[in-house]
């Protein structure tokens, strides 16, 4: 069976379909409990890359503009006014000119001008005094050569050369504005948003608590007087909330198709709705470090990896293939699988392995000295079977790898201070756009370019897809750089898993977006009860 082809018409297909129709009888009030499964490294969305902080932090700010909630599949064509409330386009296309809403303010009362959008990203490009202590999305903003202000409620971002992915950039989660007037360093422990809920306590491992906003600058929204998100780490602790009743849907990452079918057994009344999402699984190979700098050995672990039998035996047929873009049809930008049919490891395992053994050799390694590589994961059981999953396709050709598991909290500062040979990773992307993955996770010298790939020629394609503005032209050149960097083993791309986000049929307008840290919101959604 076709598996990408089979998947989306049974899950992406129904769910487009349903999006499209907003309920009509909305009610207002209630409190919607949702699962969570750890504390967020802080609350700054502008200096943390995990769900862990968006899921709490995305309801409280506001943005410049906004992926329309009912349409899943973001691209330039859904978005929609936020906190601007229109903009416009230069004629060379090198300026985006942004006219704010009168009358916004921010949740402590202050008035929001465009100052405050000025001081915000001109904060993520390191031009101010004040610095952020982590600044993970630098480079998305490395064309913007100026932004400058007129009176109160207009700001104008000037580039170096066109770029169309500007406004989808903005858009997203990982772009909100933040008050000029509060310290960086204040809002890694509180909040201080325009967004539809303010943040009124939290109390680490055990909940963050959201209230309404009750001035939000749209009219009738939200529904709900408030978000509670419990702290529950474990699968089974989650699964045995929802099913008492406890807490109302679970965190959007939680649920795997084994996790979902159980769920289903237990309670045929819960609701689902099942999406190829944006985390992949992939592995992280440190190429600054013997033995891994060698690129033989490097591309010999490529080859062992046998994506279908990732999908089969780990997922259980709930991933699909991918590779640094989300494939479609979910994603706008990825490979198509007869593309993705084409590179190693992607159906060809017995051929690659060969291949990976060969090359092994050619270094010295074989059945009596094999290549001993330490693999490094969380702690977390998906995690875990994800990293005992890689060490055996690399057993299998000679590799000999060694478990290594440290707890979440010590991941992300590890990876960054590249402490490890070999990683078993899970990459969340923060936006469907090139610009947005190419230069985060694979640009020379972007903070998140865990693995250190730099390849000039690749670059320039990054580079060229970027300013391009026919949209055909600019699809070729990202699918040409996406082909590249998994032939070159940049961070092999093993598969994209689905996610089934359970939740109670009471909870009415849940509708999951493929990238998983946008749309939650909750200014739409709303409680039939």
């Amino acid at each position: 069976m076709n598996l990408i082809r089979a998947t989306a018409a049974a899950l992406l297909g129904g769910l487009l379909v349903a999006a499209a129709i907003p309920a009509t009888a909305q009610k207002y009030g209630g409190v919607l409990r949702v699962q969570t499964d750890a504390n967020p490294p802080s609350l700054s969305l502008h200096e943390e890359s995990t769900n862990r902080t968006t899921w709490p932090m995305v309801p409280v700010y506001g943005n410049l503009v906004w992926f329309d909630y009912f349409n899943p599949k973001e691209d330039l064509d859904s978005i929609r006014p936020d906190m601007a409330e229109r903009w416009e386009w230069s004629a060379d296309n090198r300026t985006l000119t942004f006219t704010l809403r009168p009358g916004l303010r921010w949740h402590d009362g202050k008035p929001l001008t465009a100052k405050d959008v000025q001081h915000t990203f001109e904060m993520v490009r390191g031009r101010t005094t004040e610095r952020l202590k982590l600044n993970p999305r630098k480079l998305w903003y490395a064309n913007v050569q100026g932004i400058e202000t007129v009176g109160d409620l207009q700001v104008s971002f000037r580039l170096t050369k066109p770029q169309p992915s500007l406004l989808a950039i903005l858009a997203g989660s990982y772009s909100p504005i933040y008050p000029s007037h509060i310290p960086a360093a204040d809002l890694r422990k509180t909040a201080v948003g325009t967004g539809p809920f303010k943040l009124k306590s939290y109390t680490a491992d055990q909940s963050i608590v959201l209230e309404k906003n009750p001035d939000f600058h749209v009219k009738g929204r939200p529904y709900l007087d408030g978000v509670t998100f419990h702290m529950i780490r474990t699968i089974g602790s989650t699964a045995a909330a929802l099913l008492k009743g406890q807490v109302d849907a679970a965190h959007p990452t939680f649920t795997t198709k084994p996790a979902a079918e159980n769920l289903r057994r237990a309670d045929p009344t819960l609701q689902f709705a099942p999406l190829v999402a944006s985390g992949s699984a992939n592995l992280l190979l440190n190429a600054k470090k013997p033995p891994l700098n060698n690129p033989k050995l490097k591309r010999a672990v490529g080859l062992a990896m046998d994506r279908e039998n990732i999908i089969k035996s780990v997922y259980q047929n709930g991933a699909v293939l991918g590779g640094a873009m989300i494939p479609q049809p979910w994603g706008g930008w990825g490979l198509t699988e007869e593309q993705l049919r084409m590179l190693p490891g992607y159906g060809t395992g017995e051929k690659d392995k060969a291949e990976a053994r060969r090359l092994l050799a050619e270094e010295g390694y074989g059945p009596d000295n094999p290549l001993k590589l330490v693999i490094t994961t969380r702690t977390a059981p998906t995690y875990q079977d994800l990293a005992v999953w890689a060490s055996g396709e690399l057993k299998a050709v000679g590799i000999e790898a060694v478990l290594k598991t440290i707890d979440t909290g010590q991941w992300f500062p590890l990876v960054a201070r590249r402490e490890f040979q070999l990683a078993a990773n899970s990459t969340g992307l923060g936006l469907d756009d090139p610009d947005a993955v190419f230069f985060e996770h694979y640009g020379c010298g972007s903070q998140r370019n865990y693995t250190d790939f730099c390849n000039a020629e690749v670059q320039q394609l990054f580079e060229r897809q970027s300013a391009e503005l026919d949209i055909v032209k600019r699809r070729q050149f990202v699918q040409e750089a996406d082909m590249r960097l998994q032939q070159e083993v940049a961070r092999p791309v093993l598969a994209y898993r689905m996610y089934y986000h359970p939740h109670r049929s009471y909870v009415k307008n849940w509708i999951p977006h493929p990238v998983s840290v946008n749309g939650w919101r909750f200014t739409e959604v709303w409680l039939d009860r």
